[in-house]
């Protein structure tokens, strides 16, 4: 395969899944944004910032977060290249670009949400557009996974294809797990208190998680939990666990041109995936969860770069 298809559809995939993420974070901020009975009425904005990646680009334009401000700047801003109408608007220039490695239904399904994208982005939205448009872009992420797990070749193309997919989800729910922990930890009064049930219970629900936590712990909620769940279980296909199980899967999978070029990201691939298949939970939690989930952001981060480096395209 040519390096710049290979390129494309890995991208692709990538802003795809981003986009999603950025829609669930979205819901979230805003459901837990109405359930505070603090005054840090803008704390779950801010955490949203960050939870995204975006900090740094945000902060340097604005002073403080609100709703209207953050939402806009993860939504629709497009001088924010990862706004989920960024997200969608450069997926869409990686599938035209690879039109001819795609399947129909998955162009179709980029290009329609590229073209509907401008019934929302045209005018400022009231509070029950925003969740409609919420809706929409997850409901329009899950079409195209969809199409493309349903009709796409077991080939190169499809292999790139997730790669992307798998190695954003694992990034993103990295970053999600760690703001929790970390940036917005709650003051020592609230552990265990209202505020940090529903802020567990959040993290839950902008990974889907709420029925698989349930079926699999059956009790309260619970942090060491809610870690184990999103880090260490295969079962659940938003942890760490299952995104490296299919990265080492799909790398495995790709014909590439050169063996040895390419071995580095498959070795370093196996390698987290076999960290992560026999840890334990407590053991991670009492190293320091915040430390361990900052290093799997920076070997997800350099995996990425490996995987660009051994099929010879280019890194963003």
């Amino acid at each position: 395969m040519l390096a710049r298809t290979a390129d494309n559809l890995f991208w692709l995939a990538r802003y795809v899944e981003r986009a999603d993420y950025l829609a669930r974070l979205l819901q979230v901020a805003g459901h837990m944004n109405a359930v505070r009975v603090d005054d840090d009425r803008n704390a779950e904005w801010e955490s949203a910032i960050v939870a995204s990646g975006a900090r740094d680009g945000y902060f340097a334009r604005h002073e403080s977060a609100d709703e209207e401000t953050v939402f806009d700047y993860l939504a629709f801003d497009t001088k924010n290249p990862s706004s989920i109408a960024c997200c969608i608007e450069t997926a869409r220039r990686n599938a035209r670009a690879v039109r001819t490695a795609l399947t129909s239904d998955m162009w179709e399904a980029i290009n329609s949400t590229w073209q509907e994208l401008g019934e929302y982005s045209s005018a400022p939205l009231d509070e029950d557009r925003r969740a409609a448009f919420l809706d929409w872009v997850k409901a329009r992420v899950g079409l195209f996974h969809g199409v493309c797990a349903n009709a796409m070749l077991r080939r190169d193309s499809f292999h790139f294809a997730r790669l992307g997919q798998f190695l954003e989800r694992a990034d993103n729910t990295a970053r999600l797990l760690d703001v929790k922990y970390h940036v917005r930890l709650p003051q020592v009064s609230d552990v265990g208190g209202v505020i940090d049930y529903y802020q567990w219970l959040a993290i839950l629900r902008v990974v889907g998680a709420r029925r698989a936590y349930r079926v699999l712990f059956k009790g309260q909620v619970e942090p060491a939990r809610v870690a184990e769940l999103l880090v260490l279980r295969e079962e659940f296909p938003r942890s760490l666990a299952f995104c490296f199980q299919q990265i080492t899967l799909h790398l495995d999978a790709i014909k590439a041109q050169d063996q040895d070029r390419s071995s580095e990201a498959k070795r370093m691939a196996h390698s987290i995936h076999a960290d992560l298949r026999y840890a334990r939970v407590e053991n991670i939690i009492s190293g320091g969860l915040h430390e361990y989930l900052t290093g799997m952001i920076e070997r997800t981060d350099t995996l990425g770069q490996q995987i660009a480096d051994g099929h010879l395209f280019q890194g963003r």
